[in-house]
């Protein structure tokens, strides 16, 4: 059976299209968000440390998730006295809470640290707007400025940054967040050690493999959690706050729906999408098929 030129004609745009919906369908599923790293018990804790905490001047600690402090498997707590912790417990000695914490903190870690794929970025942050996925320094990470995390609309987008060795912010730098990126899903893995500068505002779960010292006047809005060394505080603030709700928006049920001819809006694509491309592209090779045999006559 032989085809028009102009039926062959209207195969050659199906094929097209379905080719390209396909393609759209395929890149939306590899290029899937990531899931939030799990905190486990850590998730009250706003500061956690291996080798003790250390703290001078007036540092407030507070947040929904939990504002505890603690320390494991050294419970050293100096300078407690001048923290302010709101929703928390200031662990000053080994605790079996803190060194359950401890456990879950390095399963977190390892988890930051294998996620994949990855985007390599420069030493310094200052002045990027990125958005949700995995960022990777081989060595060290750095900030000054402002480096801008863009959600796109996303409250669920998360934003993982692997450093291989350190992460040092200059003073008065920022992680801004914009488009309805949260706190509660930026993480920071850090190979060796973090420092914040002074004044920092900054995002974000600090997980460091060895110290982080936090100088003067920084606000954390998450939390400061090394595996083996000390955590040192200097007059700072801390806010350890649970994700905000999402709020979906309903799927219209067939007697909220307008009248379309006698038939529902579908407005799930998912389950006809694809088929609907690989259908049209069978159809356009067997079309091909039928041209080539007509030219060969």
């Amino acid at each position: 059976m032989a085809f028009s030129p102009t039926v062959n004609r209207k195969f050659s745009t199906l094929a097209v299209a379905a080719i390209a919906t396909l393609s759209l369908t395929l890149a939306s599923s590899s290029m899937a968000a990531q899931p939030t790293v799990g905190l486990g018990s850590t998730d009250t804790f706003a500061v956690l440390a291996g080798s003790g905490i250390t703290n001078t001047g007036a540092t407030t600690v507070s947040g929904t998730a939990g504002g505890d402090m603690g320390s494991s498997p050294t419970g050293s707590f100096t300078g407690d006295t001048e923290v302010v912790v709101t929703n928390g417990t200031k662990y000053t000695s080994v605790d079996s809470k803190v060194t359950a914490a401890k456990d879950d903190l390095v399963i977190a870690y390892n988890d930051a640290a294998g996620r994949t794929p990855v985007t390599t970025v420069s030493a310094d942050l200052g002045g990027q707007t990125l958005k949700q996925g995995v960022y990777n320094s081989a060595s060290s990470l750095g900030l000054t400025g402002t480096v801008t995390l863009d959600a796109e609309n996303d409250p669920a987008a998360v934003f993982i940054f692997q450093a291989g060795s350190s992460l040092t912010t200059a003073s008065s730098s920022k992680v801004a967040l914009i488009n309805g990126a949260q706190a509660c899903n930026v993480f920071w893995q850090v190979g060796s050690s973090a420092t914040l500068g002074t004044t920092t505002d900054f995002v974000g779960h600090v997980f460091a493999l060895n110290s982080i010292s936090v100088n003067d006047g920084v606000t954390v809005h998450g939390q400061l959690l090394a595996r083996n060394g000390a955590v040192t505080l200097i007059h700072d603030t801390i806010i350890n706050d649970k994700c905000a709700d999402v709020v979906s928006s309903p799927t219209p049920s067939p007697e909220d729906s307008t009248d379309t001819g006698g038939q529902l809006p579908n407005t799930d694509t998912s389950n006809w999408v694809a088929p609907l491309a690989i259908g049209l592209g069978v159809v356009a090779a067997g079309s091909a098929a039928v041209l080539v045999r007509r030219r060969r006559r």
